[in-house]
């Protein structure tokens, strides 16, 4: 390759580099850095708002003002692995300049943004959670592949094509760009979507024409395999006609023989019977006629065609007919009713079409009606858009995050659904339109999905702002910090899970995780400022750990602290290990 070439195949981000195994791994300016962002990031805590938060007090529905890679690292240690569907829809890079996002970034920059902060996003995933990216063309194909690398290939889900227009202009120049792309990647493989609504167009194509107890579709009474499934390859006599009748070719009979006896007895009365069709039943199996499976008996009229057809007829003209019932007014072959009972929901496709979940302009509509007639998003996702991932990836309950609020449509859908949330802005929007919508969602706005969800307001939210750094220039724990967020830094930077009471939190234990306890020595807990007091290991504060672990089972006891004053052999009879704050924090980082 050329040198200039080579230049720009970098900058453009273009070249493939081999992973660790046999995967490739996308190559641009800035990647090392990139990929180690996450560790770079100064954690800093967040401080509550409280002017401008709203209605009940929650603790999960929040707002957070600030750089999201920054916000992310501050809440990890509170939500780790406790996010059941993440929604981004990050700036798309299209060289536009937007009021509230930098689009217009170089393709090797928006590579180095956005890695850093997929890489923190999959932390906060639940085992059974899934990420859903909008994303256009211009960076869908390398976001597809630091995706592939972040969560894995196996993880991957669907690129859906979202239609985010319902008409098209003549003078429009090229082929049109009719669809969005929406990147769906899952926590752990095999992950599964929830089934659909079904709507009334779906629930049209069941009908009931033989005055059966409900509404029904014909549906096919084979299945593939018959290669695999010879037992189930044979004949079954019209009543009507007396004719036999097959699967189709490498096809066999839905259900086995004794369930299709039983069926068929429905229009008269049938009986197995040794009818020496191996020629037959060998060329659908698509196998020479030696090798075919023997002794396979047909479903046959155990009485007079005659007597048979009357009794069919009638049924026919009558009903209701049985579950196998015959095609082509009695004469053609057999299907099988699928009862509109027994289907549920609508699995959901890789196409959302506008009419099911809105477009750019419904979008836009619903902008200005929340914000008063102001349209400061140039790009809003429609409600339903939210509504069709939320009901797919989510049950009510649900933590939702988005780290990319923008308008605060994520949240606001969200909270309507009865989801709790939490969103992260970064611009002043976050105070002056985002935390307004939700004050308008709480109180019962009635635009956007409200109607379809029956919402008519209820609940609140908290707002945070970034505070400062957990540790000082100097290096040591900021006096500011409170002993909850130490404890929960201290948390997950040991087990990678968040920390809250249903860890087992009591007094001065953290909780137990792997057999290992964790116990924090910090200002307050004790309620004993000094250095000698609360903050270091002694026989006292021992007491105090162990009344506090009460009949907690462990291998090992963690105690953080500022100092430990219990020699080494105490240490190794009580198998403790000590840790200390600040310097453990830094090292294990």
């Amino acid at each position: 390759m050329k040198p200039h070439i080579l230049f720009a195949a970098l900058i453009a981000g273009a070249l493939f580099a081999e992973g660790g195994s046999d995967m490739p791994m996308l190559n641009w300016m800035g990647r090392e850095k990139a990929t180690k962002a996450t560790k770079d990031v100064v954690m800093k805590i967040l401080r509550e708002e409280e002017s401008l938060g709203y209605g009940e007090a929650t603790k999960d529905n929040i707002l957070v003002h600030g750089d999201n890679l920054e916000a992310l690292k501050a809440l990890l240690p509170f939500y780790a692995g406790e996010v059941k569907c993440i929604y981004i829809d990050p700036p798309y890079n299209t060289g536009s300049a937007f009021e509230h996002y930098d689009d217009n970034l170089e393709h090797s920059t928006w590579l180095n943004m956005m890695y850093p902060r997929l890489k923190l996003l999959r932390e906060f995933m639940r085992e059974d959670g899934s990420i859903w990216i909008s994303i256009d063309d211009r960076e869908g194909a390398y976001l597809r592949v630091i995706c592939d690398e972040i969560f894995g290939r196996q993880n991957f889900v669907s690129n859906i094509s979202w239609q985010r227009t319902y008409s098209t202009r003549n003078d429009a120049k090229g082929i049109v760009n009719e669809v969005e792309h929406i990147l769906v990647y899952s926590k752990r493989e095999g992950w599964q979507p929830k089934k659909l609504a079904r709507t009334e167009e779906m629930d049209d194509k069941y009908k009931n024409p033989d005055n059966d107890v409900e509404s029904w579709k014909s549906t096919d009474a084979s299945a593939p395999g018959a290669a695999t499934h010879q037992g189930m390859v044979y004949a079954i006599q019209n009543p009507i006609t007396g004719t036999l009748i097959y699967p189709p070719s490498g096809r066999c009979w839905s259900y086995d023989q004794s369930t299709m006896l039983s069926l068929m007895n429905g229009w008269a009365e049938y009986e197995l019977k040794d009818i020496s069709d191996d020629s037959k039943r060998a060329e659908i199996c698509g196998v020479n006629v030696d090798d075919v499976r023997k002794n396979v008996n047909a479903i046959m009229l155990a009485k007079p065609l005659e007597e048979s057809r009357k009794r069919a007829e009638e049924l026919l003209k009558n009903g209701p007919w049985p579950k196998l019932y015959l095609m082509k007014k009695g004469k053609g072959g057999l299907a099988r009713k699928t009862y509109l009972s027994d289907v549920g929901g609508a699995p959901p496709t890789n196409l959302f079409e506008y009419k099911d979940v809105g477009h750019t302009d419904e979008a836009k509509k619903e902008v200005l009606k929340v914000f008063d007639g102001q349209s400061p998003f140039a790009t809003p996702k429609p409600e339903r858009l939210i509504k069709r991932v939320l009901e797919i990836a989510t049950d009510e309950g649900d933590l939702v995050m988005d780290s990319f609020l923008g308008s605060g449509t994520t949240a606001g859908v969200a909270h309507k659904m009865g989801r709790r949330w939490i969103g992260i802005e970064m611009g002043d929007h976050a105070k002056t339109h985002c935390a307004v919508r939700m004050k308008k969602v709480v109180d019962g706005e009635q635009g956007g999905i409200s109607k379809a969800v029956k919402w008519n307001g209820g609940g609140g939210f908290r707002f945070y702002e970034l505070g400062e750094p957990l540790l000082d220039e100097r290096g040591q724990i900021a006096e500011s910090i409170p002993y909850d967020v130490l404890a929960a830094h201290i948390w997950w930077q040991d087990t990678g899970t968040a920390w809250g009471a249903s860890k087992g939190a009591k007094g001065t234990v953290l909780g137990v995780h792997d057999g290992v306890a964790y116990a924090l020595l910090y200002n307050g807990i004790l309620h004993d400022r000094s250095v000698n007091g609360g903050n270091v290991l002694t026989r006292q504060t021992l007491g105090v750990i162990e009344e506090d672990l009460g009949q907690a089972e462990y291998r090992k006891l963690v105690v953080y602290g500022e100092w430990n004053k219990l020699g080494e052999e105490r240490l190794k009879d009580e198998k403790i290990e000590f840790r200390q704050t600040p310097y453990d924090m830094v090292t294990r980082r």
